[in-house]
């Protein structure tokens, strides 16, 4: 029996919405950095970790349809078994989300919502990276 989308658990959705979300960062990392293996798996980690996908998540709400929302929400109030050492639980349980999220798109098969969603989040900390370095220019830092 073929699963319906509603179906399949937010745990699992996430399972695959880490993968997801994971390589389209390395695919931009490598697109846009071009820089030793070493350095894009660090660059990598800073951008696919709980507090990066929990700030992700919260700059792509406006943007979010309701069928999209539903399934954010049912993803964050997972209730996993774990949270990660050095991870808040709120962030963790909004990186799920977010990666339910992702799995599910992808599973519907809409790579350019995907696409989009990940562009705007890429948007934005790209604008937050270079406020904030002007900010530390600005203050002598």
């Amino acid at each position: 029996m073929e699963n319906t989308m509603n179906n399949y658990s937010p745990l699992s959705l996430a399972f695959l919405g880490d993968a997801v979300y994971g390589l389209l960062v390395r695919e931009h990392l490598l697109k846009t950095a071009n820089q030793r293996p070493g350095k894009l798996h660090t660059l990598s980690t800073a951008c696919v970790n709980a507090q990066a996908q929990a700030q992700a998540s919260r700059a792509i709400f406006p943007l979010l349809t309701e069928e999209e929302l539903a399934v954010f929400k049912r993803g964050r109030n997972a209730h996993p078994n774990h949270t990660p050492k050095n991870q808040s639980e709120g962030d963790y349980h909004y990186a799920t989300g977010l990666e339910s999220l992702f799995g599910y798109l992808y599973l519907k098969g809409e790579n350019d919502r995907l696409r989009a969603l990940f562009d705007a989040i890429w948007q934005n900390g790209v604008e937050k990276a270079e406020s904030d370095t002007k900010n530390d220019r600005e203050n002598g830092d």
